[in-house]
């Protein structure tokens, strides 16, 4: 019987240090390299569930960051929001929202198949075209959309109405919802429209898989999977294994990567910082455990209230939270365990840059509180 091939053993704090490289954690990229838009696709894509954690996202990752020069983007339809990986909505680079949505429709189409009871006699196909025309006619809300599409089935359930248009259609949230310093209820038409041109076609999962490591490497066929949804990677990994190196983790996962990615050394500082809530750093692996202590697993999140995060020598410590006023700008950090002085020390100073770079506020302040379940 053929021995089992055997790899390289990449351990935790190895794959922690690669994956911060690659997310630009390790050390901020500095702009005469990585312009933001750069950023927003070289990350393929930043969660954006709420406003401002693209903003928070970027100012841990880029040196000399500023809110207005993403906004800028926004408004000039450069980068957008849209649902794309996981059912959830990312801001994208116009390009990536043309094509990246087309390669993560089948999970749009899985997801559908939980709401057929609400959506029982309704053509989906049909609801596809009301749903642009309204849409393209005039950016609607949710609730405006739901609307219209009700005259047509009004049998049917309002919610499972909104969830197919939202997963027939690329819809993008037009500004100025999402627009540093603004305001704006969210407002929805096509990605098509917004950026007046076509649908691109779906780029092959290989390229996609070549970006995920570039952004998220080294990884497994599964932390792949878990990051865009997609099922049946296996072959397209298998396709490209001759162009990737190829390691294993503690456990004996086989991880791919870039050839010439870089890893760091096990060793290298990572310094403090601080991400929004649901940064894809922490949601885009299978195994999270090369960020995520197991005994932290839990602790990002209570109920259906997520925290922004902070990471200690490279890995989740604790969870802070920013409260604001005209004058005074405070960020509460609440450690999981104990940080040493140097730290502690860090900590704050990474919090005040961070501040620096996105709040107007006249002073900062950095506490530190104690961690309750």
């Amino acid at each position: 019987m053929a021995s089992k091939t055997t790899y390289p053993v990449l351990g935790n704090r190895a794959l922690n240090r690669a994956t911060l490289e690659r997310q630009l954690l390790l050390r901020r990229a500095p702009r005469s390299a990585v312009s933001v838009k750069g950023a927003v696709e070289h990350l393929v894509g930043l969660q954006a569930q709420n406003v401002k954690p693209p903003y928070f996202a970027l100012a841990a990752r880029l040196d000399g960051f500023a809110p207005e020069e993403l906004s800028a983007l926004m408004a000039s339809r450069e980068v957008a929001r849209l649902v794309t990986m996981r059912s959830t909505i990312h801001m994208h680079t116009a390009e990536d929202c043309l094509t990246l949505r087309p390669l993560v429709q089948a999970a749009r189409d899985r997801e559908l198949k939980q709401f057929r009871a609400g959506l029982a006699g309704v053509d989906l196909a049909r609801l596809g075209r009301l749903s642009r025309e309204l849409v393209e006619e005039t950016p609607r809300t949710m609730k405006e959309l739901r609307e219209g599409l009700l005259k047509e089935w009004p049998g049917a359930d309002p919610f499972a109405l909104s969830v197919a248009a939202r997963c027939v259609l690329p819809l993008v949230q037009v500004t100025p919802r999402g627009l540093w310093g603004r305001s704006g209820q969210v407002t929805l038409t096509t990605a098509e429209h917004w950026f007046g041109r076509g649908a691109e076609p779906a780029p092959a999962p290989d390229a996609t898989v070549l970006r995920y490591l570039a952004a998220f490497g080294p990884a497994s066929v599964k932390d792949m999977q878990t990051w865009s949804g997609l099922t049946r990677m296996r072959e397209v990994f298998e396709r490209l294994r001759p162009r990737l190196a190829v390691f294993q983790d503690e456990h004996g996962v086989e991880l791919y990567d870039l050839p010439d990615a870089p890893r760091p050394d096990a060793e290298t500082p990572a310094p403090p910082r601080f991400l929004p809530e649901f940064d894809n750093l922490l949601l885009s692996h299978a195994d999270r455990s090369r960020l995520v202590p197991q005994e932290y697993r839990m602790r990002t999140w209570k109920g259906n209230q997520a925290y922004s995060t902070l990471l200690v020598d490279g890995f989740l410590a604790g969870i802070w939270r920013l409260t604001e006023t005209d004058q005074t700008a405070t960020v509460t950090v609440q450690a999981f365990g104990t940080l040493t002085r140097a730290q502690h020390g860090a900590v704050a100073e990474e919090g005040e840059r961070m501040l620096t770079a996105i709040s107007s506020a006249a002073a900062y302040d950095i506490r530190f509180g104690t961690f309750s379940e």
